[in-house]
Formats: C-alpha cells, structure tokens, sequence
C-alpha cells in the first residue's frame, strides 16, 4: 500500500477571475474517517455574482492556441504539481474523500487527462454534417449554416462520486464558452486541479472559474449562466425538467438485457464487470440485469463473485469497492434493507456496512432477485455494487428497459435491437460483450453536449 503524507490540512481557495479568494471561515473537508484533509472556501452569492458577469465579458480562448493549451493542461493534470500536489498527492486525497478505491482514482486521472487532451475533437464530433464552423468556411460564400454557440456562459454543479464527472465541461470550454465550476463540497480536489491546469496552460482566469459554495448559492452560479449542467437524483431532475437552459444528469438506471439465444456463462466477467468497476458508484454501472429465462442460477453466479471482493481502506492500492463514513454505510445498509423487501436476496441480505475500525466502513455488494421485469426495485440505484436481477420476456416488451442510460444487450434478435435502438428514453445502446461502463472521448455519454450548447444558424455571404 502506497502512503502519501499531507501534514496539515490543505487549504483549496475559490478560483475567480481575478485570482485566488480566500475566506476567513472555510468548509472542512473530511476523509471518511472524520479526519479533516482540507479547508474549502465557499464564496458568497455577490462574489458568484460578480465572477459571472466577468465570464461574460471575457473572450473565447483562440482557437489557434487551443490545441497546444489542452495538451499542456493534460501533461500538468496528469504528472504536474498543482495547487501543492503532486499527482499521487492528489489521488491520494481524492481516495480518502470520496472513498472511491486508489486504483479508481488513478485510472481516472488517466482518462480524464486523455479526454483533455481531446476535447476539442470531442466536442466537434457533434456538428452537423451540414454546418460550416464559422464565417471564414468558403461555403458560407454560396448560402450555409453556420454552427454557433447558444450562449456565452455555461456552468456546471457538480457532483463527487467519482473524478470522471468533470470530463464533459471540458467541451464547453473548447466550444467557446467560458465556464464556471462549482463544485462538490465532498470532492473538491479534481475540479481544482483541473482547473488549475487548464490555468497553468494558458487559460485566463476570466475564462474559467471554480466556485465552491453552499447549496442555496449553488442556484446562483446556475442562474447566472446560459447554459448549465446539473448533476442530482430524481429530485434535481424534476427540478430543472421544464428549463431548456439546465441540462440535469440524474440517476443512470444502466442495464443488461440477456436473451434466451446468448449463454450468460460465457458472459459473466462482463456482467460482473458492468456491476461493480469503479467501485459501482458510476451512472454507467448496471443496477439491474433482465435475463429470457429463471433469472435464479444467474443472480448467484453474480452474487458468488462478488462476494470474493475484499473490504479495505480506499487509499489500499488493492481496494475495489468504495467506502463512506460508517454511520452513513448504516444508513445505506437499512435503506437497502428497506428498498429490497419482497426480493430473494443472495447478497447483502444480511447488510451491506462492513466497519473497518477508523470511524468507516466498506459498502459490500448486494445481489437481489425479483420476481417480475416491473418490479419498483430496478428503479433504484445506490453508490456501490447493488444489482436487481430479474425475469424478463417478450410479453414484458422493452417497456422495463426504458429511462435507461446504458443499455447493454446481450442478444442477436435484430428485430428487438431495432426497437431498443428506437426507444427514446435509452441513451445509449451497447451490443454483445460490451460492459455498460465503456466510454470513450467522442463518443456521446447522454447525446452529444454540443446537441445542448450549439446550434445551426443559416448564414449567406453576398460579398
């Protein structure tokens, strides 16, 4: 196990666009032990204020430089020293926050750092075939459109379940918009750093800020920008349903569908795999697993190689489920408890909160079987390994499918794919032996960002 000593509790300032801001009274910020790790400032709505109406009399980054500053800004966030942390530092923190196990965190400094690195190409997957990108295009000389922002300003609130969650805004940032971060009060210490990077590299600080704030503040940096995104569950969905400038990310509800032509023997790494890589903390993780057949023999293959995985202290570089402070584990353990009445369960029926002795426990998985495709369980999802495996067939349609972010469908129907393809409320849809937790720059996680940021203006140059 690698140690990484912090001696005294780091002190994480806002980033507004004119520098640094300290506050007299910061947040703690503690480990899931208790132990304070850092002192977070949170700044007031008249500094959000402020700092957002900067934004928007700031400038796009050239997009000249912005190849060059990306790449730099990937080197600082993956190797560099930022904000007084090496790497290792900062993974080190983020594991003892979050709890998410050390190798989570270090495939994700990887992945983000190569999404940053990809940003702009990312985010230029999304332009229409027909849409030139910008005035200078000689098409635009015959009668065009034209790809443009919708905006100036865009903000994000996000979330600390996982590191991955801050790769998505990078690509407003290549559109052209400038951006505000405000971000988890849980785990500050990537959204810093990456800011800081992006800063390092050449990014003004009146492009770019991080402000941390309370959750009544929080409505103000999203107010105050044109476009922002807003990580939740089902209430923040509810919340912003009805507003076309908040694109809310919520519960991912992931799933796997197996047909009665596909052996699931030959399958179960990668049922196993979707369930519980990252810890099983992602929207990408599969929370529930239909199978044409007695769902049975299945749900305790599952369950048996789950329940090898080994409780230990996040920062264990062998550690591969994630942590919590153990009175929150309880309360997850008897909401699990709750959640789970009228289910078989092969897992995790006994409860799921394993101490560990320093005021944290680990969250062990959970495998339930229900009875039906409709049961009120495969709606809900939980911040560690908890699958719901249930029967399925096709008099149950795709109707338990739906208002799924990742679907993977292990089938060779075409005539179903078709209708699974079809569906709206399926985001994405993942054919064969392909975990739900794929991902890759390019790639839409929830459609194309950009489908949200841009849009196709008509532009005729007589000149």
């Amino acid at each position: 196990m690698t140690t990484v000593n912090v001696a005294d509790p780091l002190y994480l300032d806002a980033l507004g666009p004119r520098g640094a801001y300290r506050t007299r009274v910061p947040s703690t910020v503690t480990d899931v032990t208790g132990t304070e790790v850092a002192r977070l400032s949170l700044v007031p709505p008249l500094f959000v204020t402020r700092a957002m109406a900067a934004l928007r009399q700031a400038g796009p980054i050239p997009a000249t430089d912005l190849d060059g500053l990306l790449a730099a800004a990937a080197d600082a966030f993956a190797s560099g020293t930022i904000g007084g942390l090496n790497v290792r530092e900062y993974e080190h923190l983020v594991s003892r926050t979050s709890g998410s196990p050390l190798s989570v965190v270090h495939a994700a400094t990887e992945g983000t750092a190569r999404f940053v690195r990809q940003a702009r190409s990312s985010a230029w997957r999304g332009r229409p075939v027909g849409a030139a990108g910008g005035l200078r295009d000689s098409a635009v000389r015959e009668g065009h459109a034209v790809w443009v922002r919708q905006g100036d300003v865009f903000a994000v609130n996000a979330s600390g379940n996982h590191p991955g969650v801050h790769r998505l805004w990078l690509e407003a940032l290549a559109l052209g918009y400038r951006v505000a971060v405000r971000p988890s009060r849980r785990e500050p210490f990537t959204p810093y750093r990456l800011v800081g990077a992006l800063r390092q590299a050449g990014v003004r600080d009146d492009q770019l800020v991080l402000l941390p704030t309370d959750h009544r503040t929080a409505d103000t940096v999203v107010r105050d920008a044109d476009r922002a995104l807003v990580y939740g569950g089902d209430d923040v969905v509810a919340k912003y349903a009805n507003d076309p400038g908040v694109l809310p990310q919520g519960p991912g509800r992931s799933k796997i569908l197996i047909t009665a032509d596909t052996d699931w023997r030959d399958h179960v790494d990668t049922i196993v795999a979707s369930v519980a890589d990252e810890g099983g903390t992602a929207c990408v993780n599969a929370t529930a697993v239909l199978f044409e057949g007695d769902p049975a023999p299945l749900a305790q293959a599952i369950a048996a190689r789950l329940s090898a995985l080994p409780s230990l202290p996040p920062q264990d570089e062998r550690a591969v489920l994630p942590v919590c402070p153990r009175e929150r584990a309880q309360a997850l353990s008897a909401y699990l408890g709750t959640v789970a009445a009228g289910t078989r369960a092969w897992l995790g029926g006994d409860g799921i909160a394993d101490d560990l002795g320093d005021g944290s426990a680990v969250l062990r998985p959970a495998v339930h079987q229900t009875d039906s495709a409709d049961a009120v369980q495969l709606r809900s999802e939980l911040p560690f390994p908890c699958v719901w495996v249930a029967p399925w067939s096709r008099s149950d349609g795709i109707a338990p499918l739906r208002d799924t972010l990742v679907l993977s469908a292990l089938t060779r129907d075409g005539e179903l794919l078709d209708a699974l393809l079809s569906e709206p409320t399926i985001a994405n849809l993942y054919i064969g032996d392909q975990p739900t937790y794929w991902m890759a720059p390019g790639v839409p996680h929830d459609s194309y960002l950009s489908d949200f940021l841009m849009r196709s203006k008509a532009v005729f140059d007589a000149w």
